[in-house]
């Protein structure tokens, strides 16, 4: 929960990045918060919040947009593709990069980064605001800011160790 918190606050500054999903990536958001214990209710807060801080960051795809991306190794991930390709996406932030070959991405000008990647590189572009925004995380924890890197090194040690060298 604290990498999806800390990619949400990023997404909340434009000049960091607009986030896109689709529909069905949310209905994957409330499964794994329902698989890791969560109550029904939270996912469904999670999700509603995710909707209404960003209004425009949902795709609704229609079935043939789905189907007219190139294959995929795992084809339920087709829309996530699909999502990156009606928005004109550049990147897609996931865990799963064997999901997303270099070979199928790099014929749509996409490339898949993990959020170890792509958070380095957002700390890489304005070290101060994502500073700014791990200490707010922080604090809504009730937490210090060593605390949330503890919990995020396990999923993204090389950004915890830039904003580490940080003060």
């Amino acid at each position: 929960m604290p990498l999806c918190d800390t990619l949400l606050r990023c997404a909340e500054e434009p000049a960091l990045f607009c986030p896109i999903w689709s529909e069905e990536t949310l209905l994957e958001i409330r499964r794994t918060m329902l698989k890791f214990g969560h109550s029904a209710l939270k996912a469904d807060r999670r999700i509603a919040s995710m909707r209404s801080a960003f209004r425009d960051a949902t795709v609704r795809l229609p079935p043939e947009a789905i189907e007219r991306v190139p294959k995929l190794p795992d084809s339920k991930d087709s829309h996530v593709l699909a999502a990156a390709i009606e928005r004109a996406a550049h990147v897609i932030v996931t865990l799963n990069l064997r999901h997303f070959p270099p070979r199928i991405l790099g014929r749509l000008g996409i490339i898949a980064l993990s959020p170890d990647d792509f958070l380095s590189g957002r700390f890489h572009s304005d070290s101060q605001q994502v500073l700014e925004i791990l200490d707010a995380q922080a604090r809504a924890m009730r937490e210090k800011r060593a605390d949330l890197l503890r919990r995020l090194r396990q999923v993204t040690p090389n950004f915890v160790e830039l904003v580490s060298g940080a003060r």
